[in-house]
């Protein structure tokens, strides 16, 4: 997969540059009701190949991250953690 087929597939889902895994399913879901031929609604058979292509190529792209387990990566992921850590000792917050 080139850069250019995740941003697409970025695209079609509708997502924007941060996601989670769950919120990659949750759209999927959404656009796979929305297009899907058995649920009555406009039967898009190009834009529901579309969709399950750019989930797959998500979903192989998630599934082959290496996640990092270092403390300035889990700051960045939890922002909220990373204020208690540098003020929970200070007098106005308080001792955790």
């Amino acid at each position: 997969m080139t850069y250019a087929d995740l941003l697409e597939a970025i695209k079609v889902l509708g997502l924007g540059k941060r996601a989670t895994l769950k919120e990659i399913k949750t759209r999927h879901r959404e656009l796979v009701k929305l297009h899907h031929p058995d649920t009555g609604n406009d039967c898009d058979s190009e834009m529901m190949r579309q969709v399950n292509t750019a989930y797959k190529a998500l979903l192989d792209y998630v599934s082959g991250y290496r996640f990092s387990f270092a403390e300035d990566e889990f700051y960045e992921q939890n922002p909220e953690e990373r204020i208690l850590m540098q003020f929970a000792d200070t007098p106005l917050w308080g001792k955790r």
